[in-house]
């Protein structure tokens, strides 16, 4: 018994050696872990974008807010950056504005005489996670270091948002992934190993058509499961839809992520020829492009090398639009540019998908 066990293990251990790619993946996967997902988890929240405004109407800055300014931009933790970017806006509206836009994720006015009945007004972007609380603590202490009598008003725009909810709507995203990585790159390589996919040749269909059916059919399953979860976080996360035009949205939004995906999964799995090194790599691509999406932890909580990858991450963009639509109730407007890149994306992966699956048939 103990002469068969070794001659299977030796087989076995051979057969892995054999294949120094999956022996690279599987060194390198605990080491992307950590340094991908201990640096985009719980990392130090600083820089944050913080609109001050002085009350209208003013003639000149008060004390108080020419000191409050100095303070929050001086503000930090102990060995850390400023905690702030702090702008200073001309009147309230144009504070709003910026605020609704997604350019700072609050704003602080000071009252426009220095009288202690009046409150200073902190008005938050609450569909983050972390930051709210960071951002009332901060003003809260430059205050009392001010040592101004003035009560803090704090308005949180988008109510309060939990952590599943704030979670939720990024694992709308990941279900697309995940889909269109089981059922529809693995489904591909094992087709090709069956002899599915020769099938196909000696029928009288383009091999474009081929490809785009490919797509096609993965697109809809990973639309499909994306759609499921979003109904889940409504009737369990509690997430609102406020309107047609933001359901319609959060469609429009799902389909080019699926779309996308499924034409980059399409793209990568034409390089394999089993679904080991598929597997394995695909695992990297979903390491990658999950943890810097903002899915778990806000894109500022990142450090700067690693945010500049949610700058070519497509999860980013997709889960920074759902958002905008579900948590803020924004419209095209803020989306625009998530949309744009979609799109960009969309088409490019579409292209990479048809020429790199297109010369594999050949």
């Amino acid at each position: 018994m103990l002469r068969g066990a070794i001659a299977i293990f030796r087989r076995d251990f051979k057969k892995f050696l054999s294949n120094p790619f999956v022996m690279f993946i599987t060194l390198a996967m605990p080491i992307m872990y950590l340094v991908i997902f201990g640096n985009a988890i719980g990392g130090s929240i600083t820089g944050i974008p913080l609109g001050v405004v002085q009350e209208d109407p003013y003639i000149d800055y008060t004390p108080l807010f020419s000191e409050g300014l100095a303070a929050l931009q001086a503000y930090h933790q102990p060995d850390k950056p400023a905690q702030f970017e702090v702008t200073v806006f001309s009147s309230e509206g144009i504070a709003q504005q910026a605020l609704n836009d997604g350019t700072i994720l609050a704003y602080v006015v000071f009252p426009s005489d220095i009288a202690p009945d009046r409150p200073v007004r902190l008005y938050v972007d609450s569909s983050e996670y972390t930051v709210p609380a960071l951002i009332q603590a901060g003003v809260a202490s430059v205050l009392v270091r001010l040592g101004a009598q003035n009560t803090l008003y704090i308005d949180n725009i988008y109510g309060t948002i939990d952590y599943m909810q704030f979670f939720g709507v990024g694992v709308i995203v990941l279900a697309i992934f995940m889909t269109t990585m089981m059922g529809g790159g693995i489904a591909l390589i094992r087709d090709r190993e069956l002899g599915i996919i020769e099938g196909y040749l000696v029928t009288p269909v383009k091999r474009s058509s081929i490809i785009l059916g490919m797509i096609g059919s993965g697109t809809v399953r990973a639309f499909l499961a994306g759609f499921i979860i979003f109904i889940v976080d409504i009737l369990i996360a509690g997430v609102i839809v406020r309107g047609l035009d933001s359901f319609l949205l959060v469609v429009v939004v799902l389909f080019m992520t699926s779309i996308g995906v499924t034409s980059l999964v399409v793209a990568v799995s034409s390089r394999f020829s089993n679904q080991q090194e598929y597997a394995s790599t695909i695992a990297f691509f979903s390491l990658l492009l999950f943890m810097t999406s903002g899915a778990f932890y806000p894109v500022i909580g990142m450090p700067s090398w690693l945010r500049w990858i949610t700058v070519i991450n497509p999860e980013a963009y997709a889960v920074h639009a759902l958002r905008s639509i579900i948590l803020r109730a924004q419209g095209i407007n803020v989306i625009g540019t998530d949309l744009i890149a979609l799109l960009v994306f969309s088409a490019g992966a579409i292209m990479l998908g048809i020429i790199t699956y297109r010369r594999t048939l050949e």
